[in-house]
């Protein structure tokens, strides 16, 4: 029988919310406007001056699009990636077998 210790999968997700902050987020949801609902309203409202709306369209830009993450290519077997060379091969027009 297992006693204590560290176990693969236990507790909480990285980046799951605690009971509090759920219950904090369904409230404020519930209540009338979320926070980046504001957001984009200040994004979308054309008599705001163009300075506050960019700053509102750089802090709702995470909640709508991911980040891209970066990819690193590598050969078979991870290894190197291995270039062939390639000659350029020049056809004479005026040759009937090309």
């Amino acid at each position: 029988m297992a006693r204590g210790g560290k176990r693969p999968n236990a507790g909480r997700k990285p980046g799951s919310a605690t009971k509090r902050t759920r219950e904090i987020a369904d409230r404020a949801a519930s209540e009338g406007i979320t926070p980046l609902e504001y957001m984009l309203s200040v994004l979308r409202n054309e008599a705001m001056n163009p300075e506050a709306r960019f700053e509102a369209a750089k802090a709702a830009a995470p909640y709508m699009h991911p980040r891209l993450a970066a990819v690193e290519h590598s050969g078979r077997d991870g290894g190197p990636i291995e270039m062939t060379r390639i000659e350029r091969v020049i056809v004479d027009p005026s040759d009937s077998n090309a």
